[in-house]
């Protein structure tokens, strides 16, 4: 029998505790013993709850309790998260976490220290919830060379750029039934903004190219911007609009950032709706590789954490080879990608069509029937020439890049 610790007893850790009894004899055949929870760590009592009695309010006992193997962190944060985290490494304890914040800023520093002790640090449910993405990164696809990798990667601002484009809401109108339905926390700024996604992009880039990515290298535009009126124009021209954060490697630089992307119908992504998911993998090899499913969620995620602790079970004493450098990977520089945008501008579109022509080479010009202004998108520029080009000319309205 294998004794583990769950750090943070909270909608996930409670999650990881529901997993491992549901699914008790499969989890026992899979791991090839049976694996038991015997502290739970948090700083609240739970009366009547069937962990009752293994709730403890210190790390103290877990790391000095030489029966628990490995240790469960769902508490989120990187403090005292990174702290705990770092002291179970230490004593020999491999470690499974779904917390993105952590892995994000820590991940190359806590795979270095669990090689160093032949021990694991598994992150499956950092990114993508349920979504099998992490692993497959690390063992099915290393004789491919990744040149991309695009995702969907948030699902509360997915779920709310769905009700926008099928339902006519507003932003506020959306974000406001978000929250209502538990969807969006009270305070949204990490999902709205990108936050999260950078986070989750920030990791993938990470492991796909070998080298440290650090997310506050990384451009990041949330959807606060995105209106109504934009997905009227979106329908017409017949996309839909997709918070993306993606990680491309171009002439062996790799260029990174999160923003929203106006989506053709044939995207592979296009179709990824509500709350869910969608992970696009490119190889060099391999081609076009899809990910898809819940991407966060108590039950998904839990069953993410449970599969590491699962494989930790299986390779003790043995680490798992993790190809992350704490070597820093120097991006290029953002202003350099080049990409085609959508352009909203003010103004009567017969008398500034060539204006437009003549500055962006705009072409797919369409109105949705206001009189003051039109939409366009342009020939494929560099962000610095799209910045430059949109400076000199009067009554841009906003812009919306496209996916490629």
């Amino acid at each position: 029998m294998i004794k583990i610790a769950v750090l943070g007893y909270g909608n996930i850790g409670s999650g990881v505790v529901e997993v491992l009894k549901r699914n008790k004899d499969h989890v026992t055949k899979r791991a090839g013993q049976e694996i038991e929870v015997k502290y739970v760590l948090d700083l609240r009592d739970f009366p009547g709850d069937p962990m009752e009695d293994k709730v403890v309010h210190s790390i103290e006992p877990i790391i000095n309790d030489p029966e628990v193997k490995i240790v469960v962190e769902t508490m989120g944060g990187t403090t005292p998260a990174y702290e705990y985290v770092k002291a179970a490494l230490e004593a020999g304890k491999s470690v499974s976490t779904s917390n993105k914040e952590l892995v994000a800023k820590y991940g190359a520093e806590l795979l270095e220290l669990a090689k160093k002790n032949n021990i694991n640090f598994l992150f499956e449910a950092s990114v993508g919830g349920g979504i099998p993405i992490i692993r497959p990164l690390n063992q099915s696809v290393t004789s491919d060379e990744i040149y991309e990798i695009t995702g969907i990667l948030n699902g509360t601002t997915n779920y709310m750029l769905t009700k926008m484009e099928q339902q006519a809401m507003s932003f506020d109108a959306v974000l406001k039934e978000a929250q209502e339905k538990g969807y969006a926390e009270r305070h949204p700024e990490a999902d709205v903004e990108g936050y999260d996604a950078c986070r989750k992009i920030a990791i993938l880039s990470s492991l796909a190219f070998g080298c440290q990515v650090d997310f506050n290298d990384i451009y990041t535009e949330g959807i606060t911007k995105i209106s109504d009126t934009d997905m009227e124009y979106a329908k017409k021209l017949n996309y839909s609009i997709k918070l993306f954060g993606t990680s491309r490697k171009v002439d062996g630089k790799v260029y990174a950032m999160v923003s929203p992307v106006m989506v053709g119908k044939d995207h592979p992504l296009s179709n990824v709706n509500d709350v869910m998911n969608g992970i696009l993998v490119r190889g060099d090899v391999i081609g076009d590789l899809m990910f898809y499913g819940a991407g966060a969620g108590k039950l998904p995620t839990a069953s993410a954490v449970v599969a590491d602790v699962i494989d930790e079970v299986k390779h003790l004493d043995t680490n798992i080879t993790i190809q992350w450098s704490k070597n820093k990977l120097e991006l290029g520089d953002f202003k350099d990608s080049k990409k085609q945008f959508f352009v909203r501008v003010s103004g009567d579109i017969e008398n500034r069509r060539k204006e437009m022509e003549d500055l962006f080479g705009a072409y797919n010009i369409v109105t949705i029937g206001k009189d003051d202004e039109f939409g366009f998108i342009t020939n494929c520029l560099s962000e610095k020439e799209f910045e430059e080009k949109a400076n000199s000319c009067v009554g841009i309205q906003s812009r919306i890049r496209l996916a490629k």
